[in-house]
């Protein structure tokens, strides 16, 4: 039959879907994830997937975008450029990519902030889903069950915690112990500058497994103690020595190294 209703856009994003199921039935998001840890770049022009409902035509259509103040913390030329206002849907075309250009900074690390965007109804298009209702069973992954989806929130942050792999553990008393130790943002960035790893690495077994870890304590190990007897020792944010696979040091959390005279 054919298709009545409106000839509209609305954000058209899926994520949280899993390995086992297609990508067609994850379920729609009101929000998007920018990990700049996992991006591993200063700045990214982050895109976003807007669809049309309605007819195809052969002809070029406009739609525009705005920034909603109601969902957006993020800082205009701290945190985001300025976002362009008007886009098109080629002819011949069901959606388009909008993007947006992103900026790392060290604010991020501590604090997340959002970046809310809208769709607003020209000519061409009006709102497609201002009410969306997600149908549960249709999906895979988290289901927000109902959202405008004339609306979508960008979630930015810079925040580092401990990756899915990582094998390392605090004793009694403090004393770090296992492959890697504790796990903290400054050895990251050391495995990063030291060994060229990525924090992405570090997300599963299939990336990580036990054998390459065992290397990367070797390897970190005898760059440490390089630094270290060049006296030049990498430091942890309080003070002690960075500790990681079999350096001859010991360390224990919140008490600095002290050098010998």
């Amino acid at each position: 039959m054919p298709y009545e209703g409106k000839e509209g856009v609305y954000f058209s994003v899926r994520h949280n879907g899993t390995a086992t199921h297609l990508e067609s039935i994850w379920p729609y998001q009101p929000y998007s994830d920018v990990d700049f840890v996992r991006i591993g770049q200063d700045d990214v022009e982050f895109a976003v997937k807007v669809m049309i409902t309605g007819p195809v035509k052969n002809y070029d259509r406009t739609f525009q975008l705005t920034i909603n103040p109601d969902s957006t913390t993020a800082i205009a030329g701290q945190h985001y450029e300025s976002v362009q206002e008007e886009w098109t849907i080629g002819a011949g075309s069901v959606g388009t990519q909008i993007k947006i250009r992103l900026k790392r900074t060290p604010d991020l690390e501590e604090k997340p902030v959002t970046l809310g965007l809208r769709l607003l109804p020209t000519k061409d298009f009006d709102l497609s889903f201002p009410e969306w209702d997600a149908i549960p069973e249709y999906n895979a992954g988290q289901v927000v069950p109902t959202f405008d989806a004339s609306q979508h929130t960008l979630r930015i942050n810079d925040i580092m915690i401990q990756p899915a792999v990582w094998s390392g553990s605090l004793q009694p008393g403090n004393k770090e112990s296992g492959l890697f130790g504790i796990f903290s943002r400054k050895k990251m960035e050391f495995l990063t500058e030291a060994l060229g790893l990525k924090y992405e690495n570090f997300s599963s077994l299939e990336t990580m497994p036990m054998a390459r870890q065992m290397l990367v304590a070797n390897d970190a190990t005898a760059a440490l103690i390089k630094r270290y007897e060049e006296k030049n020792p990498v430091l942890e944010d309080d003070g002690r020595l960075m500790w990681m696979g079999s350096v001859p040091w010991t360390s224990y959390v919140g008490v600095p190294w002290v050098p010998v005279p």
